[in-house]
């Protein structure tokens, strides 16, 4: 899947990374005075009733493990959350951990050194046209609109037929709608390169192929991606580029802004928009889900949406703690519950209903869901818990490894799509 550069680039990337302590999240396009610069913390002995509250103050939290959530927040955020009661230490400073971790600098438009196995947005690009140009019975590769920078928001299709509209259940993969989250796109690539490169030789795969209809979108937030490593260094940037960014995982329509699971704040890192689908990314999301009903009944049947980390398989709803709701049935959340063990089963994650981890609103597992009833998931990938920012910049040797660890998991989800 990686050419000779990348390979070796990966092995060395373990030498470059192996030091590196744990640290930190995201920051704002323009310099943050010293004063005001976010840090990260860690918080013991919460659940998701706290990590609720923990969010609604401004800050947010970037991953739990074992009830210890780690924390990214503002001087005056840290003092409000200690005024609640909340014990927080002292924090690592955005701008030291982002010195710690970008250590050395790579041309513009390219990741860091020790990061190579990483692909941006023109190497995806071009990686998508040579799967379609390699395997044209099979693959076609398309746009679903276009970003608020004009770039394309490119997907692919796989399936035995790929220039007919077959009426056969679709699945949708998507990854990188939090800019930061580079290893999803390779998530989504080792997907499309596996139900091709695999078509020929793995009987598997060929049944997949042959009776699904795969959609794959490998990078939902391409300004941002690039935005994150246009430098040549990290930037810990999380939103899409319109005006000081919109987190596009709060901006999709269902119950958008309805449960204190999102921000009103322009500055938050969970900005909600203006309005539901104010963001062209996720309106060009939508469009094309709408446009998958044909003859009234969608054609998406399933999905997943990568995301990392903290190593979870969750399911809707996030804006109610409620398991049995408006919009959900107990048989309906019951099958969730078991197709999300089986697939947490076989990847060794945990699976837990989406809310559990904290209150969101605006996301795109709840619109797939409560729009079109798709049996959508999230998956929160590798590290379970990276302590900061090197949760969201694991070295590239990991990314054979822990994309391979999904493929039982895209299997049991392409099988249950027929059920």
């Amino acid at each position: 899947m990686f050419s000779s550069r990348r390979k070796a680039a990966a092995v060395a990337a373990a030498a470059c990374l192996a030091l590196l302590a744990p640290i930190s999240a995201s920051v704002s396009a323009e310099p943050t005075p010293a004063a005001q610069e976010p840090a990260i913390y860690t918080v013991p002995n919460t659940d998701s009733t706290s990590r609720t509250e923990i969010n609604r103050t401004g800050a947010q939290v970037l991953s739990v493990r074992d009830g210890v959530a780690t924390v990214e927040a503002t001087p005056d955020q840290a003092q409000r959350l200690r005024a609640a009661g909340f014990a927080l230490g002292e924090g690592t400073g955005i701008g030291e951990a982002l010195q710690r971790i970008n250590r050395g600098k790579a041309a513009p438009g390219d990741f860091p050194p020790g990061y190579e196995g990483y692909h941006t947005y023109d190497e995806t690009v071009a990686e998508l046209d040579k799967i379609a140009s390699d395997h044209p019975d099979i693959a076609a590769k398309s746009s679903i609109g276009k970003s608020f920078e004009g770039r394309d928001i490119p997907v692919l299709k796989i399936s035995d037929n790929v220039g007919q509209d077959e009426d056969e259940p679709e699945v949708l993969f998507d990854c990188n709608q939090h800019a930061r989250e580079h290893l999803t796109t390779e998530m989504c690539l080792r997907i499309a390169n596996r139900f091709t490169d695999g078509y020929a030789s793995d009987p598997a795969v060929k049944d997949s192929v042959d009776n699904r209809e795969i959609w794959v979108i490998p990078i939902v937030n391409p300004d941002g991606s690039s935005y994150d490593v246009e430098s040549g260094e990290f930037q810990g940037w999380r939103k899409n580029r319109q005006d000081t960014g919109t987190d596009l995982n709060r901006n999709w329509g269902y119950k958008w802004g309805c449960c204190g699971g999102s921000s009103d704040d322009p500055n938050a890192e969970d900005y909600r928009g203006t309005a539901e689908w104010s963001a062209p990314e996720t309106a060009a999301m939508r469009d094309f889900i709408n446009s998958r009903v044909v003859g009234g009944t969608q054609q998406i049947k399933a999905a997943i949406d990568f995301h990392t980390y903290s190593e979870l398989v969750l399911w809707p709803f996030g804006h109610t703690q409620d398991d049995v709701t408006e919009g959900m049935t107990q048989e309906e959340y019951d099958r969730f519950a078991r197709v999300g063990g089986e697939m947490a089963q076989s990847n060794g994650y945990t699976p837990q209903q989406s809310s559990d981890l904290y209150v969101t609103d605006g996301d795109s597992l709840d619109w797939m869901w409560g729009q079109h009833k798709i049996l959508a998931y999230t998956f929160e990938m590798y590290p379970a818990n990276g302590g900061g920012l090197d949760g969201f910049y694991p070295p590239a040797d990991v990314i054979e490894k822990e994309t391979a660890r999904n493929d039982a998991a895209v299997d049991i989800l392409l099988r249950e799509a027929g059920a």
